[in-house]
């Protein structure tokens, strides 16, 4: 199920998308506090942005040159303002597709559609993991935290890519080492100590020293 974030501070607008993107099994979440739009962006992680362009505090120009600094996420611009003025800029700052107000909600689906076939259904592993408002991005094998962003190795996606993906749970160091030997490295106890304690380091460098806690005995979990 792909995730949508409506970011559109009239209500009965953002109300009306929501219901009818869910009725075609999207999850959808609409922006609340639009002083802090990033922060909602980061929890969601959305692999789809419906952007307004005229929003409380900052415009949607802002939010799109944020949401860009740290992903690729597809970003549709939504609003009355559809001089071609309004729609170089959108494109010119990261959006990938405009849609003038008033809209058809039947429209406004298919383009949804079309553009997330276009970004994920040929680029293999695309979707964003998240956890505490971090990001990991498998297809750019890269993890961003706020404003700040990690490229990682081979090893330290795969082993960050697992104990995100089961981030309720404590990931035994055997369940790790099978992952470490998918790719061509020799693992054993201490080639994935190194590994955990290489990409702890590079963690600690973006605010994340305490994102991965050692379980004794047993491995590692996200905490």
């Amino acid at each position: 199920m792909y995730r949508i974030l409506v970011v559109e501070d009239d209500e009965i607008i953002a109300r009306s998308v929501r219901r009818h993107l869910e009725s075609w099994d999207y999850e959808v979440a609409c922006v609340e506090d639009f002083a802090n739009v990033m922060v909602e962006f980061s929890e969601f992680a959305p692999q789809l942005v419906l952007m307004d362009i005229k929003l409380p505090f900052f415009n949607g120009y802002h939010w799109c040159t944020e949401i860009r600094r740290i992903s690729k996420v597809p970003v549709i611009f939504l609003s009355s303002a559809s001089d071609n003025m309004n729609i170089v800029m959108a494109v010119n700052l990261g959006g990938d597709d405009f849609i003038a107000k008033p809209f058809d909600l039947d429209v406004l689906t298919v383009k949804v559609q079309a553009m997330l076939r276009r970004t994920y259904d040929f680029s293999g592993e695309s979707s964003v993991i998240s956890c505490r408002g971090v990001l990991l991005h498998p297809a750019e094998a890269a993890v961003s935290y706020g404003e700040e962003r990690l490229e990682l190795t081979k090893n330290e996606l795969r082993i960050l890519q697992t104990l995100m993906e089961n981030k309720e749970k404590v990931v035994s160091r055997e369940m790790l080492m099978e992952k470490l030997w998918e790719s061509d490295s020799f693992v054993d106890e201490n080639t994935l100590t190194v590994n955990v304690n290489r990409l702890r380091r590079k963690l600690d460098g973006i605010g994340l020293g305490d994102f991965i806690v050692t379980k004794k005995g047993i491995g590692y979990r996200v905490g």
